[in-house]
Parts: structure tokens; sequence; C-alpha cells
């Protein structure tokens, strides 16, 4: 299940994003986390199984009918479970006029569980 960010997940939140490749260090860990707590822009959801959350997805508002995947990533314990595309498809669901593409942080996942239905076939050539 999909849930907005709140505050009250940060650590979690902070964890997740630890996994991503460009969020290694602390202090950009840190600015990420402030930008999308004080940016209207930018949103942070959660993904919740039973256990507890184990998927974030982070994105971009560019404009009423565009966002941008600018984060997405699962706890390791969790991963091979097409969770990632779940997350993708309910946001979908969420903003079902909006037109999906992919920031360079995405963009492999992206391309490796080929979800152009999600990304309206704008995967590989988009970026905003």
């Amino acid at each position: 299940m999909l849930i907005r960010y709140k505050k009250s997940y940060k650590k979690i939140a902070m964890g997740l994003l630890s996994f991503m490749p460009n969020e290694k260090n602390l202090q950009r860990l840190q600015s990420t986390m402030k930008l999308y707590e004080t940016a209207k822009d930018h949103q942070l959801f959660l993904w919740k199984e039973n256990e507890g959350i184990v998927g974030l997805i982070g994105v971009l508002f560019v404009n009423e009918h565009l966002m941008q995947v600018q984060h997405i990533t699962v706890n390791p314990s969790h991963r091979g479970q097409e969770l990632g595309k779940k997350m993708i498809m309910n946001l979908k669901e969420l903003n079902p006029d909006s037109l999906f593409i992919p920031h360079d942080n995405t963009r492999a996942f992206c391309v490796k569980y080929d979800i152009n239905n999600s990304f309206n076939n704008r995967c590989s050539d988009t970026s905003a």
C-alpha cells in the first residue's frame, strides 16, 4: 500500500533512501530529505507491507500533468517481489492524468523492468 511521507517516518525514509547509490553521503541524504520535506513540488511516498514500510518512491511534480520519478528503492530483503513496479502503478492510479518520466537516478530501473506502460513509452529518452 502506498502512503504519503510524514515526518514521523523520517528515519525509515532516510534508511531506504540510503540504498540509492547517489544518497550514500550523509550530508547529501539530509539535503534530499529536507528538499522532500520543504519543497511543494517534491513528494515522498512509502510502500507499506504487512511487516512495515519496505519501499520508497520520490517524485518531482514538474507541472500538473508531468511527474518525474527521482528516487525509487526497496529494502534489500524485499527485492525481487516487483514492489518497485507496484509503487509506480499505485502512483499512476493516484495521478491518472500525469505522464511519468524517469530521472537519471531511476532510468536504469525503468529500463530494467520495462515499465513502459507506467512511463507511457518514454522511459529511455525523456528527462525533465
